[in-house]
């Protein structure tokens, strides 16, 4: 059976087709859940293979061919080749671009050629960073500010597009996005900022000012973790039961396989793909894990179709049950979480205090001929799921980018908060009563957002400033309003003139009485970030959450470093992005932090890569040298009558610090809506040399225990209803070709407060 091609059908009606399809093929052949789902996306493939699709240039690329080949008119022949050489750079075709513009700006009349200038200077750009960062990749790659081994050895790529860029610059400083791509071709040259000319130079790109951290190092090509693919999701977590953190990522294109990646216990990884029945399950622009079924395994939920439009974002997610022996097995269907949505987040939690973990999922509405509202799946004991938003009031619609949930109100039932790119933002509380059918209350308005339309991506629940409230993220992605890329207002920020609130990071403080404040200028995250993928962690161990953002947009113009900012006691955040070395010009998406060493200290795990396939990247995995001597404490929690995985228990965590009584609060869960963290809690606790008191408040009963006079720097398990705390054992890991002790001087000051 084939999918037909795509056409001009009206999109409900191709959307119906599709569906349609979908539900034949599930039904037909006797195949398991799992062969059905490798055939589904099989068909699906093949039938996002048009040139209507715009996230596949090669069906565009052939029908250009064509055209060329058709005509007899030089101005139209021109006019091909130059659509050409665009599409051949999303394809990662740079050369065969460069050679076509240059033979276009050689022969056409100079203002013609000039408007094609820009796109001529960024597949320089692009060539440079192919024969360097990727086919000669190494850990400082393309790491804002470039230098050392991530200046470019073959600087063919840079030189052309900096003479380029100085040609669009002569009459022109004032294109900010052009100034800011040429300072960054210099810099790929080891020449910055000494041979920019003056009058374009945006001066300090290299100068790190503020709180220093030490820096990380990317030791993903040594252990053999640079996944090549496209944007994509990552999950970090123990997949295998011995204790020890696996890697699992995604990417968003239906040829992109998913990847396992088995930690050995030795300090090296084993690519376990193959053996994990991971083949032909392609595709998810994000993944998360859960425990559907109570069994204690992870299992994983793929996320696809996001962003896609012309119906090609109608794709199925899948469930993939964890068989406990190294093997997932496909069972959307089996379990009734077939659908044919575009999306890319979901959040699992016990919504109705039953024991057994349900998902809320974010549809995509793009137009009012495309509308898809979100969906509540309420799990029946692990037998199966139904959809109930409907009847819950839930069912927003949107084009929904991030989807988180909380106990906002801590009244002991998981609320949620929805984040969508038209800027829709909607807060739910939950409102079920005991014994009756789940629902939810709308008090968007009533806690504060009323107004408040800006456009926002991912987004999590976090408790920034340990005062026992959750807090809201949620990143600004306003940029479509501003008609320009990434860089200009990364140049204008240099340069002493950012727009107001483009790409911030809008952080809502919980006032503690149902309502939030936007304090975004008042903690300092009033920055220039424009986040796709992000997480939270706590890299030097203080007990206050610090945050990492990939970011980008489809653009290759989009040319600006991921950020990380560190919390400075819960008051503000400082950007630490370049004396970190995080700061990766490529784009960014899923986000894990993770003690992958088993020292009590988070690493950063990065899904890189863009959205054609030309844009592919290699992944990161930032070790953390050590930011000082905080201690911590590393908990597994366990529910009974909890769901398994003590998804949405709350941890509180009391110690005396120098004196002075504090506590610090975590929440079972993986961390942001994009990226996914160990379910595995990771406290810092700075300076305390005994934790005072553990208060676990299971989800669903919210029952409470306490553990009291808790050793320090040690793994442990607790189950729920049994008092004793017991040790987990586990080696401490080191990595090929680094050390676990700190090897950087610490440097932790402000310079300007």
């Amino acid at each position: 059976m084939n999918f037909p091609t795509a056409s001009y059908l009206p999109l409900r009606a191709y959307t119906l087709i599709i569906a349609a399809l979908v539900i034949g093929l599930f039904s037909s052949c006797g195949d398991s859940s799992h062969q059905q789902m490798i055939k589904i996306l099989t068909e699906l493939r093949v039938r996002n293979n048009s040139r209507l699709n715009f996230n596949d240039p090669a069906p565009q690329l052939v029908k250009i061919d064509s055209e060329i080949r058709a005509s007899a008119n030089q101005g139209d022949i021109n006019f091909y080749n130059y659509v050409k050489a665009s599409l051949l750079v999303k394809l990662g075709r740079e050369q065969e671009a460069v050679t076509i513009y240059e033979n276009l700006l050689d022969r056409l009349d100079p203002a013609i050629s000039a408007q094609m200038l820009p796109e001529a200077a960024i597949a320089c750009v692009r060539l440079g960073e192919r024969n360097n960062c990727m086919l000669n990749h190494t850990g400082s790659s393309c790491v804002f500010p470039i230098q050392e081994r991530g200046v470019h050895t073959i600087q063919t790529g840079s030189q052309k597009a900096i003479k380029l860029y100085e040609q669009i610059l002569k009459d022109s400083v004032n294109d900010l996005e052009s100034r800011w791509l040429l300072n960054i071709a210099f810099m790929t040259l080891g020449g910055y900022p000494k041979n920019v000319p003056a009058k374009l130079l945006i001066p300090n790109l290299d100068v790190d000012t503020g709180y220093k951290v030490n820096p990380f190092t990317d030791a993903a090509s040594a252990l053999k973790l640079t996944v090549d693919n496209k944007a994509g999701g990552v999950i970090v977590d123990d997949f295998n039961g011995d204790g020890y953190m696996d890697i699992m990522t995604s990417g968003m294109g239906l040829d992109d396989e998913m990847h396992y990646f088995q930690n050995n216990q030795d300090g090296t990884f084993s690519d376990r793909t193959a053996q994990s029945g991971l083949k032909g399950i392609t595709g998810g622009l994000n993944i998360q894990q859960t425990d559907y079924n109570n069994d204690g395994r992870p299992d994983v939920f793929v996320l696809r179709g996001a962003w896609l439009e012309k119906g090609f974002g109608n794709q199925p997610s899948s469930l993939l049950r964890n068989n406990g022996d190294g093997t997932f097995t496909d069972v959307t269907t089996n379990v009734g979480l077939l659908y044919c949505h575009s999306t890319q987040t979901a959040v699992w939690a016990d919504f109705n205090g039953d024991g057994w973990l349900d998902v809320f999922i974010g549809y995509e509405s793009k137009s009012p001929d495309d509308i898809e509202k979100c969906a509540l799946y309420i799990n029946d004991h692990g037998k199966g799921f139904t959809n109930v938003a409907q009847q819950a009031h839930c069912d927003m619609d949107g084009f929904i980018k991030g989807v988180t949930s909380a106990d906002y109100n801590n009244d002991g039932k998981p609320d949620l908060f929805i984040s969508g790119i038209d800027g829709k933002k909607f807060l739910l509380k939950n409102i079920t009563k005991p014994g009756k059918a789940i629902d939810f209350e709308n008090v968007t308005d009533k806690a504060g957002f009323a107004g408040d339309n800006r456009p926002t991506f991912a987004t999590w629940f976090f408790d920034y400033n340990n005062d026992g409230w959750p807090d809201i993220i949620a990143d600004n992605f306003d940029f479509k309003s501003y008609s320009t890329t990434l860089g200009y207002f990364a140049a204008a920020e240099a340069l002493g003139k950012p727009v107001k609130g483009a790409g911030n990071i809008f952080l809502y403080r919980n006032n503690k009485d149902g309502t939030f404040t936007n304090v975004t200028e008042e903690v300092g995250l009033n920055k220039v970030v424009f986040a796709m993928g992000a997480n939270f962690g706590d890299i030097d161990n203080d007990g206050y959450p610090d945050m990492y953002f990939g970011t980008g947009n489809p653009d290759f113009r989009s040319l600006v470093p991921n950020k990380l900012f560190k919390n400075m006691g819960g008051k503000r955040f400082a950007d630490v992005t370049k004396s970190a070395r995080v700061g990766n010009l490529q784009k960014g998406h899923g986000v894990a932090f993770a003690d992958f060493r088993n020292i009590g200290r988070q690493d950063i795990y990065i899904d890189m890569g863009g959205t054609y396939s030309g844009d592919a990247y290699a992944n990161s995995l930032y070790l953390n040298p050590g930011q000082g001597t905080n201690n911590w404490i590393s908990l597994k929690l366990e529910g009974v009558t909890a769901n398994k995985a003590a998804i949405g228990s709350h941890i509180k965590v009391t110690f005396t610090e120098n004196g002075i009584k504090r506590s610090v609060y975590h929440d079972v869960n993986s961390g942001g809506s994009f990226g996914s963290s160990p379910l595995q809690q990771e406290i810092g606790i700075g300076q305390a040399k005994i934790i005072d008191e553990i208060a676990i408040q299971w989800a669903g009963s919210q029952k409470t225990q306490f553990f009291r006079n808790i050793t320090p720097n040690q793994f442990l398990h607790i189950a729920e209803g049994d008092n004793v705390a017991h040790p987990i054992h586990l080696k401490q890991l080191n990595f090929r070709g680094v050390s676990n002790t700190i090897c950087y001087p610490l440097v932790a000051q402000v310079k300007n407060k």
